[in-house]
């Protein structure tokens, strides 16, 4: 999951892209409404983190702006602002959830869970591919019943292959999603994680489709051809 940060606060920024890179997210970050809404042109985040008083253009100008994308992001609005007018002001202008500041980072992270569980209305709350399971709430993934431990880049990775099981995903597109600014566009670390991801999973679970990425297959599924 790629996530934007849009706050002019320097701490609370830096702070909140410390802390979701922890969690395992995919983030990049702004101080200001333009810089944000010329990201978002670019780059097809999953979700926005959004202060409602910026320099430039407001949250809400910018909420406006990025809800107008054939696909947008989903927008989580931030801010000190704790009157109902406020909080009905973004709603209205497309955030799909308010956060008053301060908040815990406890808080934050369910939230985002939940927007993603919500994000379209007949996605499962716990995802499936055959006997594996992700439970995007609890975070837990299960090999045919038995916890599977992984670390928040593998979590990140196996989440976004469980949302496209059975799609090929190329490695662009996985950059792009679980990995943020700070990777190497020429780096193998998709490569590398795939590999660390099948030894706790099963290999024979990611498949890989030479010349344009990878597919989540059920235990089985994949075709004897395939390799990599």
């Amino acid at each position: 999951m790629r996530v934007l940060i849009v706050e002019d606060e320097p701490d609370l920024r830096d702070g909140l892209q410390r802390g979701l890179r922890g969690a395992g997210y995919a983030v990049d970050a702004v101080g200001d409404g333009h810089a944000a809404v010329g990201r978002c042109v670019h780059v097809p985040y999953d979700l926005v983190l959004l202060d409602l008083t910026l320099p430039g253009m407001d949250g809400l100008e910018v909420c406006d702006e990025i809800r107008r994308a054939e696909q947008p992001p989903l927008v989580l609005m931030l801010t000190a602002r704790d009157a109902i007018e406020d909080r009905i002001g973004g709603l209205d202008a497309g955030a799909d959830d308010y956060l008053v500041k301060p908040f815990d980072f406890g808080e934050l992270l369910a939230r985002m869970r939940a927007l993603m569980r919500r994000e379209t209305p007949s996605r499962p709350s716990v995802l499936a591919s055959g006997d594996l399971t992700l439970d995007p709430a609890t975070r837990e993934v299960a090999l045919a019943g038995r916890p599977v431990r992984l670390t928040a880049k593998e979590w990140s990775l196996l989440h976004y292959l469980l949302r496209h099981a059975g799609e090929v995903v190329s490695t662009e597109e996985l950059l792009e999603h679980v990995w943020d600014d700070r990777v190497d566009p020429f780096t193998n670390t998709v490569r590398v994680q795939v590999g660390t991801l099948r030894k706790k999973i099963g290999p024979e679970r990611i498949e890989t489709v030479i010349g344009a990425g990878y597919r989540l297959v059920e235990a089985g599924a994949a075709p004897p051809s395939v390799s990599g």
